[in-house]
Protein backbone atom coordinates (compact mmCIF):
# COMPACT_ATOMS: atom_id res chain seq x y z
CA UNK A 1 0.00 0.00 0.00
CA UNK A 2 1.22 3.50 -0.82
CA UNK A 3 2.35 5.44 2.23
CA UNK A 4 0.24 8.45 1.15
CA UNK A 5 -2.91 6.31 1.09
CA UNK A 6 -2.03 4.76 4.44
CA UNK A 7 -1.66 8.19 6.07
CA UNK A 8 -4.95 9.34 4.52
CA UNK A 9 -6.69 6.27 5.97
CA UNK A 10 -5.25 7.05 9.42
CA UNK A 11 -6.59 10.60 9.12
CA UNK A 12 -10.02 9.21 8.28
CA UNK A 13 -9.99 6.74 11.16
CA UNK A 14 -8.80 9.43 13.57
CA UNK A 15 -11.66 11.72 12.58
CA UNK A 16 -11.70 15.45 12.91
CA UNK A 17 -10.22 17.21 15.89
CA UNK A 18 -12.93 19.89 15.85
CA UNK A 19 -16.69 19.46 15.67
CA UNK A 20 -17.00 22.45 13.39
CA UNK A 21 -14.61 20.87 10.89
CA UNK A 22 -16.56 17.62 10.91
CA UNK A 23 -19.78 19.54 10.34
CA UNK A 24 -18.34 21.42 7.36
CA UNK A 25 -17.04 18.20 5.82
CA UNK A 26 -20.49 16.62 6.29
CA UNK A 27 -22.09 19.63 4.60
CA UNK A 28 -19.65 19.26 1.68
CA UNK A 29 -20.53 15.57 1.33
CA UNK A 30 -24.23 16.44 1.46
CA UNK A 31 -23.69 19.10 -1.21
CA UNK A 32 -22.07 16.55 -3.52
CA UNK A 33 -24.87 14.06 -2.87
CA UNK A 34 -27.55 16.66 -3.55
CA UNK A 35 -25.85 17.92 -6.71
CA UNK A 36 -25.38 14.43 -8.14
CA UNK A 37 -28.95 13.43 -7.33
CA UNK A 38 -30.22 16.53 -9.18
CA UNK A 39 -28.03 15.63 -12.18
CA UNK A 40 -29.26 12.03 -12.28
CA UNK A 41 -32.92 13.03 -11.87
CA UNK A 42 -32.63 15.69 -14.60
CA UNK A 43 -31.04 13.13 -16.92
CA UNK A 44 -33.66 10.50 -16.03
CA UNK A 45 -36.64 12.80 -16.59
CA UNK A 46 -35.29 14.14 -19.88
CA UNK A 47 -34.47 10.63 -21.04
CA UNK A 48 -37.95 9.54 -20.02
CA UNK A 49 -39.60 12.36 -21.95
CA UNK A 50 -37.63 11.61 -25.10
CA UNK A 51 -38.28 7.88 -24.84
CA UNK A 52 -42.01 8.08 -24.10
CA UNK A 53 -42.83 10.75 -26.69
CA UNK A 54 -40.70 8.99 -29.32
CA UNK A 55 -42.59 5.76 -28.61
CA UNK A 56 -45.92 7.57 -29.01
CA UNK A 57 -44.86 9.16 -32.29
CA UNK A 58 -43.68 5.82 -33.67
CA UNK A 59 -46.89 4.19 -32.42
CA UNK A 60 -48.82 6.40 -34.85
CA UNK A 61 -46.40 6.69 -37.76
CA UNK A 62 -43.99 3.76 -37.23
CA UNK A 63 -40.23 4.27 -37.27
CA UNK A 64 -39.86 4.26 -41.06
CA UNK A 65 -42.40 4.66 -43.85
CA UNK A 66 -42.19 3.76 -47.53
CA UNK A 67 -44.65 5.69 -49.74
CA UNK A 68 -45.04 6.79 -53.34
CA UNK A 69 -42.62 9.49 -54.45
CA UNK A 70 -44.86 12.37 -55.54
CA UNK A 71 -44.53 15.85 -54.08
CA UNK A 72 -48.00 16.88 -55.25
CA UNK A 73 -49.65 14.61 -52.69
CA UNK A 74 -49.83 15.24 -48.96
CA UNK A 75 -49.19 12.91 -46.03
CA UNK A 76 -52.89 12.06 -45.89
CA UNK A 77 -53.74 11.90 -49.58
CA UNK A 78 -51.36 9.48 -51.22
CA UNK A 79 -50.81 7.71 -54.49
CA UNK A 80 -51.20 3.91 -54.34
CA UNK A 81 -48.26 1.50 -54.44
CA UNK A 82 -48.31 -2.27 -54.70
CA UNK A 83 -48.24 -4.27 -51.49
CA UNK A 84 -46.31 -6.98 -53.36
CA UNK A 85 -42.88 -5.44 -53.73
CA UNK A 86 -39.80 -7.43 -54.77
CA UNK A 87 -37.86 -6.13 -51.75
CA UNK A 88 -40.40 -7.18 -49.09
CA UNK A 89 -38.62 -10.37 -48.04
CA UNK A 90 -35.23 -8.63 -47.94
CA UNK A 91 -36.79 -5.84 -45.88
CA UNK A 92 -38.15 -8.23 -43.26
CA UNK A 93 -34.79 -10.01 -43.13
CA UNK A 94 -32.86 -6.88 -42.05
CA UNK A 95 -31.46 -7.46 -38.51
CA UNK A 96 -32.82 -4.16 -37.13
CA UNK A 97 -36.31 -4.52 -38.63
CA UNK A 98 -38.81 -5.87 -36.10
CA UNK A 99 -42.11 -5.66 -38.00
CA UNK A 100 -43.43 -4.55 -41.41
CA UNK A 101 -47.08 -3.72 -42.14
CA UNK A 102 -49.11 -2.07 -44.90
CA UNK A 103 -51.59 0.78 -44.40
CA UNK A 104 -53.90 3.20 -46.18
CA UNK A 105 -54.86 6.78 -45.29
CA UNK A 106 -57.73 8.95 -46.45
CA UNK A 107 -59.11 12.25 -45.11
CA UNK A 108 -62.79 12.61 -44.38
CA UNK A 109 -65.40 14.66 -42.54
CA UNK A 110 -67.09 13.10 -39.52
CA UNK A 111 -70.54 14.25 -38.46
CA UNK A 112 -72.38 13.39 -35.24
CA UNK A 113 -74.60 15.14 -32.67
CA UNK A 114 -74.72 18.23 -34.86
CA UNK A 115 -70.92 18.61 -34.77
CA UNK A 116 -68.54 18.30 -37.71
CA UNK A 117 -64.90 17.28 -37.44
CA UNK A 118 -62.20 16.76 -40.07
CA UNK A 119 -60.45 13.44 -39.63
CA UNK A 120 -57.87 11.17 -41.22
CA UNK A 121 -58.81 7.53 -41.43
CA UNK A 122 -55.94 5.10 -41.19
CA UNK A 123 -56.80 1.81 -42.79
CA UNK A 124 -55.18 -1.23 -41.21
CA UNK A 125 -54.88 -4.83 -42.35
CA UNK A 126 -54.58 -8.15 -40.59
CA UNK A 127 -50.81 -7.61 -40.27
CA UNK A 128 -51.33 -4.43 -38.18
CA UNK A 129 -49.52 -4.37 -34.82
CA UNK A 130 -52.06 -3.32 -32.18
CA UNK A 131 -49.73 -3.15 -29.15
CA UNK A 132 -49.53 0.64 -29.04
CA UNK A 133 -53.29 1.23 -29.30
CA UNK A 134 -54.02 -1.65 -26.93
CA UNK A 135 -51.82 0.06 -24.33
CA UNK A 136 -53.60 3.41 -24.84
CA UNK A 137 -57.17 2.09 -25.14
CA UNK A 138 -59.47 3.84 -22.66
CA UNK A 139 -62.94 2.52 -23.55
CA UNK A 140 -64.43 -0.29 -25.61
CA UNK A 141 -62.29 -2.69 -27.57
CA UNK A 142 -60.24 -3.01 -30.72
CA UNK A 143 -61.56 -4.68 -33.85
CA UNK A 144 -60.18 -7.58 -35.89
CA UNK A 145 -59.40 -7.52 -39.58
CA UNK A 146 -60.02 -10.70 -41.57
CA UNK A 147 -60.07 -11.74 -45.20
CA UNK A 148 -63.59 -13.15 -44.99
CA UNK A 149 -65.49 -9.97 -44.09
CA UNK A 150 -64.95 -6.21 -43.96
CA UNK A 151 -65.27 -4.76 -40.46
CA UNK A 152 -67.46 -1.66 -40.03
CA UNK A 153 -65.80 -0.81 -36.68
CA UNK A 154 -63.83 2.36 -35.99
CA UNK A 155 -61.43 3.28 -33.17
CA UNK A 156 -61.49 6.99 -32.28
CA UNK A 157 -59.45 9.18 -29.98
CA UNK A 158 -61.01 10.45 -26.75
CA UNK A 159 -60.60 14.02 -28.05
CA UNK A 160 -62.80 13.32 -31.09
CA UNK A 161 -65.26 11.20 -29.09
CA UNK A 162 -65.83 14.03 -26.60
CA UNK A 163 -66.18 16.62 -29.35
CA UNK A 164 -68.79 14.56 -31.19
CA UNK A 165 -70.35 13.11 -28.01
CA UNK A 166 -69.63 9.51 -29.00
CA UNK A 167 -69.17 6.34 -26.97
CA UNK A 168 -68.54 2.68 -27.88
CA UNK A 169 -71.51 1.25 -29.76
CA UNK A 170 -72.59 4.57 -31.29
CA UNK A 171 -72.94 4.94 -35.06
CA UNK A 172 -71.09 7.65 -36.94
CA UNK A 173 -71.17 8.75 -40.58
CA UNK A 174 -68.04 9.92 -42.41
CA UNK A 175 -68.25 11.89 -45.66
CA UNK A 176 -65.45 11.80 -48.23
CA UNK A 177 -64.87 14.77 -50.52
CA UNK A 178 -64.34 13.23 -53.94
CA UNK A 179 -66.13 12.93 -57.24
CA UNK A 180 -68.72 11.65 -56.72
CA UNK A 181 -69.16 12.48 -53.00
CA UNK A 182 -69.28 9.30 -50.92
CA UNK A 183 -70.01 8.35 -47.33
CA UNK A 184 -69.59 5.40 -44.97
CA UNK A 185 -71.33 4.41 -41.76
CA UNK A 186 -69.16 3.05 -38.91
CA UNK A 187 -69.80 1.81 -35.38
CA UNK A 188 -67.49 3.06 -32.62
CA UNK A 189 -65.57 0.05 -31.33
CA UNK A 190 -63.03 1.64 -29.00
CA UNK A 191 -61.67 4.96 -27.76
CA UNK A 192 -57.96 5.60 -27.27
CA UNK A 193 -55.95 8.45 -25.73
CA UNK A 194 -52.21 8.94 -26.15
CA UNK A 195 -51.70 12.52 -24.94
CA UNK A 196 -50.13 13.62 -28.24
CA UNK A 197 -52.88 16.10 -29.05
CA UNK A 198 -51.73 16.77 -32.59
CA UNK A 199 -52.20 13.09 -33.40
CA UNK A 200 -55.28 12.47 -31.25
CA UNK A 201 -57.12 15.28 -33.05
CA UNK A 202 -56.55 13.66 -36.44
CA UNK A 203 -56.41 9.87 -36.54
CA UNK A 204 -59.03 7.13 -36.41
CA UNK A 205 -58.54 3.46 -37.34
CA UNK A 206 -60.74 1.45 -39.71
CA UNK A 207 -60.51 -1.65 -41.86
CA UNK A 208 -58.23 -0.97 -44.83
CA UNK A 209 -60.73 -2.49 -47.28
CA UNK A 210 -63.08 0.50 -46.88
CA UNK A 211 -60.43 2.97 -48.05
CA UNK A 212 -59.33 0.76 -50.91
CA UNK A 213 -62.90 0.64 -52.21
CA UNK A 214 -63.40 4.39 -51.75
CA UNK A 215 -60.22 5.07 -53.73
CA UNK A 216 -61.11 2.47 -56.36
CA UNK A 217 -57.94 0.59 -55.52
CA UNK A 218 -57.40 -3.14 -55.77
CA UNK A 219 -56.70 -5.27 -52.68
CA UNK A 220 -53.00 -5.16 -53.60
CA UNK A 221 -52.81 -1.37 -53.59
CA UNK A 222 -51.92 0.51 -50.38
CA UNK A 223 -50.66 3.92 -49.28
CA UNK A 224 -47.38 2.48 -48.10
CA UNK A 225 -45.37 0.32 -45.73
CA UNK A 226 -44.73 0.99 -42.04
CA UNK A 227 -41.54 -0.41 -40.55
CA UNK A 228 -40.77 -0.82 -36.85
CA UNK A 229 -37.15 -1.12 -35.76
CA UNK A 230 -35.61 -2.96 -32.84
CA UNK A 231 -33.37 -0.11 -31.66
CA UNK A 232 -34.45 3.52 -32.01
CA UNK A 233 -30.88 4.74 -31.46
CA UNK A 234 -29.96 3.04 -34.77
CA UNK A 235 -32.86 4.62 -36.66
CA UNK A 236 -30.71 6.58 -39.12
CA UNK A 237 -28.54 3.59 -40.00
CA UNK A 238 -31.61 1.38 -40.47
CA UNK A 239 -33.25 4.07 -42.63
CA UNK A 240 -30.21 3.99 -44.92
CA UNK A 241 -30.47 0.20 -45.21
CA UNK A 242 -34.17 0.44 -46.09
CA UNK A 243 -33.43 3.18 -48.62
CA UNK A 244 -30.81 0.99 -50.30
CA UNK A 245 -33.51 -1.67 -50.79
CA UNK A 246 -36.47 0.51 -51.79
CA UNK A 247 -35.37 4.08 -52.43
CA UNK A 248 -33.48 3.47 -55.66
CA UNK A 249 -36.31 1.59 -57.40
CA UNK A 250 -37.92 3.30 -60.39
CA UNK A 251 -41.02 1.74 -61.95
CA UNK A 252 -41.94 1.51 -65.62
CA UNK A 253 -44.20 4.58 -65.42
CA UNK A 254 -41.33 6.66 -64.04
CA UNK A 255 -42.62 6.73 -60.47
CA UNK A 256 -40.55 5.73 -57.46
CA UNK A 257 -40.71 5.19 -53.72
CA UNK A 258 -39.87 7.54 -50.87
CA UNK A 259 -38.25 6.32 -47.64
CA UNK A 260 -38.73 8.60 -44.64
CA UNK A 261 -38.25 8.02 -40.92
CA UNK A 262 -40.29 9.49 -38.09
CA UNK A 263 -37.60 12.05 -37.21
CA UNK A 264 -37.80 13.50 -40.71
CA UNK A 265 -41.59 13.36 -40.94
CA UNK A 266 -42.19 15.04 -37.57
CA UNK A 267 -39.01 17.09 -37.34
CA UNK A 268 -40.56 19.84 -35.18
CA UNK A 269 -41.47 17.37 -32.44
CA UNK A 270 -38.00 15.83 -32.37
CA UNK A 271 -36.28 19.21 -32.59
CA UNK A 272 -38.22 20.20 -29.47
CA UNK A 273 -37.02 17.04 -27.74
CA UNK A 274 -33.43 17.77 -28.77
CA UNK A 275 -33.63 21.18 -27.10
CA UNK A 276 -34.06 19.39 -23.78
CA UNK A 277 -30.49 18.09 -24.08
CA UNK A 278 -29.14 21.64 -23.91
CA UNK A 279 -31.15 22.28 -20.74
CA UNK A 280 -29.81 19.12 -19.12
CA UNK A 281 -26.24 20.04 -20.09
CA UNK A 282 -26.59 23.40 -18.33
CA UNK A 283 -28.00 21.70 -15.22
CA UNK A 284 -25.17 19.17 -15.19
CA UNK A 285 -22.54 21.89 -15.54
CA UNK A 286 -24.03 24.00 -12.74
CA UNK A 287 -24.41 21.03 -10.40
CA UNK A 288 -20.82 19.89 -11.00
CA UNK A 289 -19.62 23.40 -10.17
CA UNK A 290 -21.74 23.45 -7.00
CA UNK A 291 -20.42 20.04 -5.94
CA UNK A 292 -16.86 21.07 -6.73
CA UNK A 293 -17.03 24.29 -4.72
CA UNK A 294 -18.59 22.42 -1.81
CA UNK A 295 -15.71 19.96 -1.79
CA UNK A 296 -13.14 22.74 -2.19
CA UNK A 297 -14.43 24.43 0.95
CA UNK A 298 -14.37 21.11 2.80
CA UNK A 299 -10.79 20.35 1.74
CA UNK A 300 -9.59 23.82 2.69
CA UNK A 301 -11.03 23.37 6.17
CA UNK A 302 -9.38 19.96 6.53
CA UNK A 303 -6.03 21.37 5.39
CA UNK A 304 -6.24 24.30 7.80
CA UNK A 305 -7.14 21.96 10.65
CA UNK A 306 -4.13 19.76 9.94
CA UNK A 307 -1.65 22.60 9.42
CA UNK A 308 0.54 21.30 12.25
CA UNK A 309 0.50 17.78 10.81
CA UNK A 310 1.60 19.18 7.46
CA UNK A 311 4.48 20.95 9.18
CA UNK A 312 5.57 17.76 10.94
CA UNK A 313 5.45 15.78 7.68
CA UNK A 314 7.57 18.44 5.97
CA UNK A 315 10.03 18.43 8.87
CA UNK A 316 10.36 14.65 8.42
CA UNK A 317 11.28 15.17 4.77
CA UNK A 318 7.94 14.85 2.95
CA UNK A 319 7.68 17.10 -0.10
CA UNK A 320 4.61 19.09 -1.21
CA UNK A 321 3.60 16.49 -3.83
CA UNK A 322 3.59 13.73 -1.21
CA UNK A 323 1.43 15.72 1.22
CA UNK A 324 -0.90 16.87 -1.55
CA UNK A 325 -1.57 13.22 -2.47
CA UNK A 326 -2.45 12.47 1.17
CA UNK A 327 -5.15 15.13 1.22
CA UNK A 328 -6.39 14.30 -2.27
CA UNK A 329 -6.86 10.67 -1.19
CA UNK A 330 -8.82 11.91 1.82
CA UNK A 331 -10.89 14.23 -0.40
CA UNK A 332 -11.49 11.36 -2.85
CA UNK A 333 -13.02 9.36 0.01
CA UNK A 334 -15.36 12.21 0.91
CA UNK A 335 -16.24 12.67 -2.78
CA UNK A 336 -16.95 8.96 -3.20
CA UNK A 337 -19.18 9.01 -0.11
CA UNK A 338 -21.13 11.96 -1.53
CA UNK A 339 -21.48 10.27 -4.92
CA UNK A 340 -22.71 7.06 -3.28
CA UNK A 341 -25.41 8.88 -1.33
CA UNK A 342 -26.31 10.92 -4.41
CA UNK A 343 -26.92 7.73 -6.38
CA UNK A 344 -28.99 6.23 -3.56
CA UNK A 345 -31.17 9.34 -3.24
CA UNK A 346 -31.67 9.79 -7.00
CA UNK A 347 -32.37 6.13 -7.80
CA UNK A 348 -34.79 5.85 -4.89
CA UNK A 349 -36.74 8.93 -6.01
CA UNK A 350 -36.76 7.72 -9.62
CA UNK A 351 -38.04 4.32 -8.55
CA UNK A 352 -40.83 5.89 -6.50
CA UNK A 353 -41.85 8.05 -9.48
CA UNK A 354 -41.73 5.09 -11.88
CA UNK A 355 -43.68 2.83 -9.54
CA UNK A 356 -46.28 5.22 -8.11
CA UNK A 357 -46.29 8.29 -10.40
CA UNK A 358 -45.93 10.72 -7.48
CA UNK A 359 -45.50 13.74 -9.77
CA UNK A 360 -48.39 14.11 -12.21
CA UNK A 361 -48.47 16.35 -15.29
CA UNK A 362 -51.01 18.18 -17.39
CA UNK A 363 -51.29 15.80 -20.33
CA UNK A 364 -52.47 18.50 -22.76
CA UNK A 365 -49.31 20.53 -22.10
CA UNK A 366 -46.71 17.79 -21.60
CA UNK A 367 -48.26 14.88 -23.58
CA UNK A 368 -47.90 12.63 -20.51
CA UNK A 369 -49.98 11.96 -17.40
CA UNK A 370 -46.97 11.66 -15.07
CA UNK A 371 -43.32 12.67 -15.15
CA UNK A 372 -41.46 9.84 -16.91
CA UNK A 373 -38.09 8.50 -15.79
CA UNK A 374 -35.62 6.44 -17.77
CA UNK A 375 -32.00 5.79 -16.82
CA UNK A 376 -29.57 4.04 -19.12
CA UNK A 377 -26.84 2.24 -17.09
CA UNK A 378 -24.05 3.61 -19.29
CA UNK A 379 -25.33 7.17 -18.89
CA UNK A 380 -25.48 6.69 -15.13
CA UNK A 381 -21.90 5.41 -15.10
CA UNK A 382 -20.73 8.26 -17.33
CA UNK A 383 -22.29 10.96 -15.16
CA UNK A 384 -20.68 9.48 -12.02
CA UNK A 385 -17.24 9.26 -13.63
CA UNK A 386 -17.51 12.76 -15.08
CA UNK A 387 -18.63 14.26 -11.77
CA UNK A 388 -15.89 12.49 -9.81
CA UNK A 389 -13.18 13.50 -12.28
CA UNK A 390 -14.35 17.13 -12.43
CA UNK A 391 -14.49 17.48 -8.65
CA UNK A 392 -11.05 15.92 -8.12
CA UNK A 393 -9.55 18.18 -10.79
CA UNK A 394 -11.05 21.21 -9.07
CA UNK A 395 -9.47 20.05 -5.79
CA UNK A 396 -5.99 20.45 -7.25
CA UNK A 397 -6.34 24.22 -6.79
CA UNK A 398 -6.98 24.32 -3.01
CA UNK A 399 -4.41 21.55 -2.41
CA UNK A 400 -1.73 23.90 -3.74
CA UNK A 401 -2.02 25.85 -0.49
CA UNK A 402 0.09 23.10 1.09
CA UNK A 403 3.20 24.44 -0.67
CA UNK A 404 2.81 27.73 1.23
CA UNK A 405 2.87 26.12 4.67
CA UNK A 406 6.35 26.15 6.25
CA UNK A 407 7.27 23.64 8.97
CA UNK A 408 8.48 26.16 11.57
CA UNK A 409 5.37 28.37 11.30
CA UNK A 410 2.90 25.49 11.35
CA UNK A 411 4.49 23.73 14.31
CA UNK A 412 4.75 27.03 16.21
CA UNK A 413 1.07 27.67 15.32
CA UNK A 414 0.18 24.30 16.85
Amino acid sequence: MKIELHIAQRFLKGGSQKKSTGLMVSISIFGIALSLSVMIIAMAVTGGFKREISMKATGFAADIQITALDSQYSLYNTLPISASQPFTDELKALPEVRHVQTYCVKPGIMKSAGEVQGIVLKGVGKDFEWDFFRKNLREGQLFHVTDSAVSDRIVLSRHIARLLQLKPGDAVIIHFVQNPMRMRRFTVSGIYETGLTEFDKVFALVDMAHLQRLNNWSKEQVSGFEIFVRRFDRLEATTDEVFNLAGFRIFDDGSGLKVENVRERYSQLFDWLSLQDATVFIILLLMILVAGFNMISGLLIVILERTSTIGILKALGADNRFIRKVFLYEAAFFTGKGLLWGNVIALTLCWLQWQFGVISLDQESYFLEKAPVYIHPLQLLAINITAAAAILLMLLVPSSIISRISPDTSIKYH
